[in-house]
């Protein structure tokens, strides 16, 4: 089999136009594979580092040529000679030879460049797509009898951002739109982009901002409050003549961790002005939104330490809404194994860059569905073209995908490559609809 040859990195820009890293992985046969490593701007403390200059006379010190150098002078001497078909030994010999729990001596951004770039490599020396390949990773993980076939997952879209997102316009920070009808991956975005770019639309109608939109595409309008926002996609859909909790449902990410005093343990929401709540307020707040909106999912509905609170949480609301752990887990083996001994969550988010290589990120999609956890595979704030993600949710049937809104180049890349993907399996081609995702 092929082995890596040699390894090339540049300096990029993602969509916001900040520095990131891309990789090139060659290998002895002449194939080779490219990839670009995402950025993110909500970013929680329990994730691997990315590593950046810190020099103010480039890219306000931003820059990252420090993590290139460390592919091209530290990690190509490691993996170079490597059968690039074996996943799992480059990225074992990257993070021993990074030597650091977080990867932060030579970059989580490094690691997972150079991770990403040789399963491209690999995919490309079989001559085949790379979720097929990804399949084949994603299946030496399963055991005899587990459901292994590729399926194209269900869209979790933006419409309308706040928090980090979008300047902290409204305190929670994505609103986002679940076509829960839909019987594949193509009716699915045609459903959403009827609403979203209706949504602009009664936006300008009711005197909101309809131009502007956050780092993910959402529209960034500025409302009165977190409440207006849904009442907006609701209205939006209904002028669609779709029906609320048959057509679709409503998700939201929180991201508590924002608006969490972590010595006081309280949250302070601009809603409830001076009132500060504790864990169970913000619960019995969540409870309320869920029983008068038809939300099915909550992303970050506490903050990323507060394992009480989550408890708490899930207690009250996790038999009946999805609550997925970003922050609070940053798709960490050891996070998910406290909030699966904790019963804390049922779903959790799925980010490459989080961890900071493919074989652990494969790890914890598999510990995810070992304990029954929904899994939910994202992009970040800072895109690119690179198309990985839709890749690796196909491979692993994880069930749904988080990307964004259906504008933007860099999220629009990865809805497309979905659109193939679909194509390509042709009559073969699974959707994770309602029910198999389990949703009422």
């Amino acid at each position: 089999m092929p082995t890596i040859s040699k390894l090339k990195a540049r300096e990029v820009l993602d969509s916001r136009g900040r520095p990131t890293v891309e990789v090139e992985a060659h290998t002895s046969s002449g194939a080779w594979g490219r990839a670009i490593v995402p950025s993110g701007a909500s970013t929680g403390r329990h994730e691997a580092v990315e590593l950046r200059d810190g020099d103010c006379d480039r890219h306000l010190g931003r820059g990252v040529m420090r993590a290139v150098r460390h592919v091209t002078e530290e990690l190509g001497p490691v993996v170079i000679g490597i059968d690039v078909d074996d996943q799992s030994a480059i990225d074992v010999a990257m993070i021993a030879h990074d030597g650091t729990p977080s990867k932060g001596r030579l970059g989580a951004n490094a690691l997972l460049g150079v991770s990403l770039a040789a399963a491209h490599a690999a995919a490309a020396v079989h001559g085949e797509e790379l979720f097929v390949h990804l399949n084949r990773l994603w299946r030496e993980r399963l055991d005899p009898g587990e459901p292994a076939d590729p399926v194209l997952p269900m869209p979790m879209i933006n419409m309308i951002s706040g928090g980090l997102h979008a300047g902290a316009n409204l305190d929670f920070q994505d609103f986002l739109y679940m076509p829960i009808s839909a019987h594949s991956f193509a009716q699915a975005l045609e459903k959403t982009a009827c609403v979203y770019h209706t949504l602009g639309g009664i936006l300008k109608e009711k005197g909101h901002e309809a131009h502007l939109v956050g780092d993910e595409g959402g529209y960034g309008p500025r409302l009165r409050t977190n409440a207006q926002a849904v009442d907006r996609i609701l209205e939006t859909a209904l002028a669609c003549g779709l029906e609320i909790g048959r057509d679709f449902a409503i998700a939201l990410d929180v991201a508590a961790t924002h608006f969490h005093e972590s010595g006081t343990n309280t949250y302070h929401l601009s809603a409830t002005g001076e009132e500060a709540l504790d864990a169970a307020g913000m619960t019995s707040l969540l409870e309320h939104w869920v029983k008068q909106y038809p939300i099915i999912s909550i992303e970050d509905g506490l903050a990323e330490d507060d394992w009480e609170g989550w408890t708490i949480l899930t207690n009250r609301l996790g038999k009946s809404v999805q609550l997925i752990g970003d922050d609070l887990f940053a798709t960490q083996a050891e996070r998910l194994l406290i909030g699966v001994e904790r019963h804390a969550a049922n779903a959790i988010l799925i980010k490459l860059n989080q961890i900071g290589t493919l074989s652990e990120t494969l790890d914890v999609l598999h510990l995810a569905r070992r304990n029954g956890y929904r899994t939910i595979v994202s992009a970040r704030s800072g895109e690119t073209e690179d198309t990985t993600i839709a890749d690796l949710a196909v491979a692993t049937a994880a069930g749904q995908i988080k990307i964004g809104a259906v504008t933007r180049s860099e999220r629009l890349a990865k809805y497309n490559r979905l659109l193939r993907i679909e194509d390509y399996l042709g009559s073969k081609a699974r959707f994770a609809d309602r029910e198999m995702l389990g949703f009422a």
